[in-house]
């Protein structure tokens, strides 16, 4: 099975192929991982072009398309699932979404990203990658992470001001946190995005009146 990843909940893009089945596990075909800010939007359709490029396959060999679900800010989320969604349905492809911190690093670990307004997202995980605490979205100082925490390094450094050790979303990651899911496309869940707060704009509670001259 050919399989596209995307994931644009961090700030690094991520943009995978790889041919994946049940018991030959995942061959990382390319791979793009980009430093992407505010930019998903504007990088994401060229890393995918580069990745396919890179492999001499077109977007016709594809057979399914996975993608990361957040934690992660409304705007690259959004970017990463439309785009998944979109690229899905003009094949007649399933589509599958993971947590995206499932993707990062492997085994018993604490895997931390960055929330911004001075907040972590975090999730702990048992020895065999299950998920055991979160997804969750707090300040630091608040929760006690469990050893060994694994993330961006600089971003720890700030937040945490301690080290972390370097993990981030890979194609092989999201294979991995997929695989139930890819070998019984049919138990594959809606694409709803893990944003883990209310959106900074809410619809007025006082509709004004419209003078009328």
């Amino acid at each position: 099975m050919l399989v596209l990843a995307l994931d644009t909940a961090t700030p690094t893009l991520v943009a995978g192929l790889a041919r994946w089945s049940p018991k030959g596990g995942t061959e990382v075909l390319a791979e793009r991982a980009l430093p992407s800010g505010n930019r998903h939007a504007e990088l994401l359709t060229p890393a995918i072009q580069g990745v396919l490029a890179e492999a001499g396959l077109a977007m016709a060999d594809l057979d399914a398309v996975v993608t990361g679900l957040g934690p992660g800010p409304f705007t690259g989320l959004r970017v990463g699932v439309v785009t998944a969604v979109a690229l899905a349905d003009a094949r007649g492809l399933p589509v599958v979404g993971v947590c995206s911190l499932d993707a990062i690093g492997s085994g018993a670990r604490t895997v931390v990203t960055d929330a911004r307004r001075k907040e972590i997202y975090w999730a702990t995980y048992d020895e065999d990658g299950s998920r055991r605490i979160g997804p969750s979205v707090d300040k630091p100082a608040d929760v006690i992470l469990p050893e060994p925490v694994v993330g961006d390094p600089a971003f720890a450094a700030e937040r945490l001001g301690r080290p972390v050790t370097a993990a981030e979303v890979t194609t092989a990651g999201l294979l991995r946190a997929a695989g139930p899911q890819l070998a019984d496309p049919s138990s594959a869940g809606p694409l709803v995005p893990l944003y883990l707060r209310r959106p900074d704009a809410t619809p007025p509670t006082v509709i004004k009146a419209v003078s009328q001259a």
